[in-house]
């Protein structure tokens, strides 16, 4: 009895000492840190502080950001304020989920629109000399920053902030003059190219995947993780046009993984995290406008690629990500007009779809996938189906780009020992001709062509990065740009013409 009395006591004072524990440190966010990244950690000045939100961000690395500050932004360093058991308590505060899911509704999203200028009285002449369909977006991630690079001289010509993690690739509008951005904390930005000036943001998510631009070039999709849903924008001003919520009928929500603009469809095609699901959501049939058409598929399906004339999406699914998933998913063809499955795809691991590539191939149109878990590029025949080749790789990549002048493949090894190396593949052989390393100990990915497929430029992702020129033929470097961290390039010509050698 009396040891029973005793355990009660000791038990209480733990219990207490948790509590108190956890009272203090939220005492601590919402005295240093809740004015600029929120009371409820839903972002503000700062970015959201939700595990969703930091998932590409290391606690040792949150930790030394609190410690010291972030260059060149607003974050300041508290190593003078908090002591360090203080810090270690906010970084297990921020990545703990929230108790309920916080919504983010109508009135929340138009509360935060900001028109920057009046577009009307912008100038519709670019503020300076280049080829206009040669342009790229360069995204810094390092100091969060985009350059607008001339693709001819291979100069910078304007350099500008973008909101903290932008993610998903930027999206142009069909004449290339505005370029959109999705931060990971859901804010959309509009940038006008030929006046260089950030016209307009809103943000239209807590937990933002990517944004799609309608091939009219009216609408901006944005997939959301938080809250589960798809909002649809106005492309000229950002108002909100419609909130779609990713529920299926048996009220079950899903994050939304991606969402896609299919062409030749006039319809946007969303992939889901949590349910066996395709939805396919038109923005031009009148009848039917923004209204989900669901396509039920056996799998999961979160990472998609499609054919050219968009009638087929080819799918896989990332198993890690979700309780009870298959281990070693195949890909699956699933007919977008009749919803059902065309074939499955022999390729295991975890196929990365999304950065998928095609070119001609011994009179058949073949489809190239790295793999994010194993060192392997596969091809496939998208006439039978059948893999032609599982081509070995250094190790796990992330993307791959060619170009119709080009008769090269760029794939990288994005992952593990090998990520300063990058392979080259010549497309009528289907054999790696070289593998550069061109900058030994830091990641060399993510090529993109200019728009006549005779240089292609690759990133240094390293905070003393750079963007590296190359003849295509050739293979000789023939320029590099120092830049901050540049996670990617985007050429205007390849993403508005659907490049087959680019992904879309």
């Amino acid at each position: 009895m009396k040891f029973v009395k005793l355990f009660i006591i000791a038990s209480s004072f733990i219990a207490c000492g948790a509590l108190a524990s956890a009272t203090d440190v939220k005492s601590t966010y919402t005295q240093h840190c809740a004015s600029c990244h929120g009371e409820a950690r839903l972002g503000g000045i700062g970015p959201a502080l939700l595990p969703g939100n930091l998932s590409r961000t290391r606690k040792a690395a949150a930790k030394d950001v609190i410690i010291n500050g972030r260059a060149l932004t607003q974050m300041p360093a508290f190593a003078n304020l908090l002591k360090d058991s203080e810090v270690d308590a906010l970084v297990q505060y921020i990545y703990q989920p929230p108790k309920t899911n916080p919504e983010w509704n109508e009135k929340q999203i138009a509360a935060t629109r900001i028109d920057h200028f009046d577009q009307s009285q912008l100038g519709h002449q670019p503020v300076f000399e280049a080829d206009l369909q040669n342009l790229f977006i360069v995204v810094e991630t390092g100091d969060h920053h985009a350059t607008l690079l001339d693709g001819d001289k291979f100069e910078p010509i304007h350099r500008f902030q973008t909101r903290y993690a932008v993610h998903g690739g930027p999206k142009y509008s069909p004449d290339g003059r505005y370029v959109y951005f999705a931060s990971r904390d859901g804010w959309i930005s509009k940038f006008d190219i030929y006046n260089l000036k950030t016209v307009a943001e809103v943000r239209a998510g807590i937990n933002t995947r990517n944004a799609a631009m309608s091939f009219d070039g009216k609408t901006i999709a944005v997939g959301n993780y938080l809250p589960n849903n798809i909002v649809l924008l106005d492309a000229y001003d950002l108002s909100l046009i419609k909130i779609i919520d990713a529920k299926n009928d048996a009220g079950k929500s899903s994050r939304v993984s991606a969402v896609y603009t299919a062409p030749t469809r006039g319809s946007f095609v969303a992939a889901m995290k949590d349910f066996t699901e395709i939805w396919e959501i038109p923005y031009l049939d009148g009848n039917n406008k923004f209204k989900p058409r669901r396509v039920k598929t056996k799998d999961y399906l979160d990472d998609f690629f499609f054919n050219q004339d968009y009638s087929l999406v080819i799918g896989a699914s990332r198993p890690a990500n979700s309780k009870g998933r298959q281990k070693n998913l195949t890909g699956k063809v699933i007919s977008l007009d009749t919803g059902k499955l065309v074939s499955d795809i022999d390729i295991k691991g975890m196929p990365h779809l999304g950065s998928g590539i095609t070119w001609d191939y011994n009179g058949t149109e073949v489809l190239a996938s790295p793999n994010l878990s194993k060192g392997e590029v596969s091809i496939i025949d998208m006439k039978t189906w059948k893999t032609v080749k599982n081509l070995k790789t250094e190790g796990p990549g992330f993307f791959m780009r060619s170009h119709e002048g080009s008769k090269y493949a760029w794939a990288d090894v994005f992952f593990g020992p090998n990520k300063d190396k990058i392979h080259v593949i010549d497309k009528s052989t289907l054999e790696i001709v070289t593998t550069l390393q061109p900058e030994p100990g830091k990641t060399a990915a993510h090529i993109e062509y200019t728009k006549d497929g005779k240089y292609a430029l690759l990133s240094i992702w390293d905070m003393d990065g750079a963007v590296i020129v190359y003849d295509a033929d050739t293979l000789k470097e023939v320029k590099r740009l120092p830049m901050k961290k540049p996670s990617g390039k985007y050429n205007v010509y390849n993403k508005t013409h659907y490049e087959r050698g680019t992904s879309h």
